[in-house]
């Protein structure tokens, strides 16, 4: 949010949304995308209502913010040169762990939300593949995940590393699907058959 808004923590925001019902104008990088999920969760769980603004793009979205054209940016990390700058004030984090760059920012679960959410990246290949094509595809991206370049890379953006291997990463997505599954159904964004 700006950094010039009264509003400093999440109950604040959530206090607002209360007393304002549906006026609160929410940011985010699009329509299903998880920063929009974990928001719709968050006041679904309240019974509050707002307004969401999706965008296209981070920047855009950025600029918004800042400018007070909407009340609160939801995004990944695309914020951090706005934060950093001063434009904005990050109120909360979605990682397992406080960030080092931003120690003094709560993450939801710690609030006691129970929600960690991250925007995870994987590999995947056809139902069927052979175990030992798997394994050396695997071995090759590990190596290069694991990299210090990459490592080194990752930490400009505040990113760390979430390794999983082949049958935890495919539980974790199985998991995810059926979790967010619900909120997209919720929202009316589900497809028909």
């Amino acid at each position: 949010m700006p950094a010039t808004s009264p509003l400093h923590s999440l109950d604040d925001l959530f206090a607002w949304a209360k007393s304002h019902p549906g006026d609160l104008t929410v940011a985010t990088n699009g329509v299903g995308t998880t920063p929009h999920l974990v928001m719709d969760e968050l006041f679904a769980r309240r019974n509050l209502a707002y307004v969401h603004v999706p965008y296209k793009g981070t920047a855009e979205q950025m600029i918004a913010v800042s400018n007070g054209q909407v009340m609160v940016g939801v995004n990944s990390n695309g914020f951090a040169p706005f934060v950093d700058g001063g434009k904005l004030r990050l109120l909360v984090t979605f990682g397992e762990q406080r960030t080092k760059r931003w120690p003094q920012v709560p993450t939801l679960k710690e609030l006691g939300l129970g929600i960690v959410a991250t925007s995870p990246y994987g590999l995947a290949g056809p139902r069927g593949m052979s175990q030992p094509v798997v394994q050396v595809l695997h071995d090759a991206f590990k190596a290069a995940v694991f990299d210090p370049l990459h490592v080194a890379e990752l930490a400009k953006y505040d990113q760390q590393i979430a390794y999983l291997g082949p049958e935890e990463y495919a539980r974790n997505m199985r998991e995810t699907f059926a979790a967010e599954r619900l909120a997209v159904e919720r929202l009316g964004l589900a497809r028909g058959p």
